[in-house]
């Protein structure tokens, strides 16, 4: 597909994605705690896979980062109160303070950008840095919040359950991915010789994600996970 209408069908995909959680939770039929990490779950595997409607050609990965940016850039104007979207407010922030965009959302957004730039489809990194990011810390809230267990001594805001949910969330999100990606022989080899460098890169993620520091997960889980990445890749 021409890397111009690739970029306008991952646009309109990730549009309806977003806007279909605006206003599921803007009616009231989940609260905006769930709405903000179904999208930060489902956000990164949509457009990973959306890689495949681009061209193999140097510019290709520009193109797509373009989609992330143009998101990223409106977080940034609904965050600063320039552009008002009650829609979007409600369904990414916790209290419905649009400030709150301006750190979880935003961060979220610049991690896009950054690895499809520098990792595209050329290298496992980038993506399983991302899945480690939607799939570990997505669902590390959703389960620590449903799920009953002991806070971590060095971080009382977190528990076992939801760390436990970071690990497995970030295996399983990354294998999938690989595992498509390598189906469609965007990326050589078995998944075997995957597994392991994704378990630990997921056990590294899981440990920095227990770190006391609010609203900066998207960017140190995800810096963590190229880290490692970069030993086995």
């Amino acid at each position: 597909m021409n890397n111009i209408i690739a970029t306008v069908v991952t646009f309109a995909i990730s549009l309806i994605f977003l806007r279909s959680m605006d206003f599921i939770a803007q009616r009231g039929y989940i609260d905006s705690k769930l709405s903000r990490k179904i999208i930060h779950i489902g956000t990164g595997p949509i457009f990973v896979l959306c890689w495949f409607l681009f061209q193999d050609t140097p510019s290709a990965r520009w193109w797509a980062a373009l989609v992330p940016l143009i998101i990223t850039v409106q977080f940034a104007l609904i965050g600063l109160g320039i552009l008002k979207d009650e829609a979007s407010v409600q369904a990414m922030s916790r209290t419905g303070d649009p400030k709150e965009i301006l750190r979880g959302p935003l961060y979220y957004g610049i991690m896009f950008v950054a690895l499809t730039v520098i990792f595209w489809k050329d290298s496992p990194i980038g993506i399983i840095a991302l899945m480690i990011m939607c799939g570990g810390d997505g669902v590390a809230d959703i389960v620590g919040r449903s799920v009953k267990s002991p806070k971590l001594f060095w971080s009382k805001e977190k528990s076992i359950a939801g760390s436990s949910a970071v690990f497995l969330g970030g295996f399983v999100l990354s294998v999938a991915i690989i595992l498509i990606y390598i189906s469609a022989g965007a990326l050589a080899g078995s998944i075997t010789n995957y597994l392991l460098p994704i378990t630990l890169i997921a056990l590294i993620g899981m440990l920095v994600e227990t770190l006391p520091y609010k609203d900066i997960d998207n960017i140190t889980v995800t810096l963590a996970a190229v880290i490692v990445g970069l030993f086995f890749f």
